[in-house]
């Protein structure tokens, strides 16, 4: 099983779907917060227990079995739960939990003409902003340095505009300020 991490190499997602008949199409997923991504395929025993743990629902097992984040079912209120529910050293909680940041694309009903502030609404963080352009359409501006990646305006947007994307490196250090305690 030398395509499941349990070696030490990472899972190669484009020869694993096509081998299945499924090309691998879009980002690599999204782990749970905290999740140390060195280690994760070769520590993760695939148990479930972090997304048992989780009140918000929002992992569920991806490719593999291993657990993945589904912002379209909610956001992470950053609890903790499903660091505490691992008996494994996967997480490491004095560092940021991710470096995911929000990124809104042109299928953005704003910029298609049609007013709509979902994503503004839901994020608990303010990070999301509508700053008026020529022609009357507000465009989403969002502010990277107040995002979380928390997810909330994932699941707000009736589009499917907003996504989550990888980062090079965290801007905060420790929880967002809506995090549970």
């Amino acid at each position: 099983m030398a395509d499941d991490g349990l070696d030490g190499r990472s899972i190669d997602r484009g020869r694993r779907g096509l081998l299945r008949g499924r090309p691998a199409a879009g980002p690599a997923p999204i782990h749970p917060p905290w999740s140390r991504p060195d280690y994760f395929t070769a520590l993760c025993t695939r148990c479930g227990a972090c997304a048992a743990a989780c009140p918000e629902a929002i992992l569920r097992p991806g490719d593999g079995g291993y657990p993945e984040v589904d912002f379209t079912r909610g956001e992470c209120s950053f609890c903790g739960a499903c660091a505490d529910a691992c008996a494994e050293p996967i997480f490491d909680r004095t560092a940021p939990p991710w470096a995911l940041r929000a990124s809104v694309s042109p299928s953005c009903l704003a910029v298609q003409r049609v007013v709509c502030r979902s994503c503004q609404d839901a994020c608990p963080e303010g990070a999301i902003r509508f700053q008026p352009a020529a022609g009357g359409a507000a465009h989403a501006r969002i502010d990277e340095a107040a995002c979380t990646g928390c997810g909330a305006c994932v699941a707000a947007c009736p589009s499917g505009a907003v996504t989550l994307t990888h980062q090079t490196a965290p801007h905060k250090t420790g929880s967002p300020s809506h995090a549970v305690r």
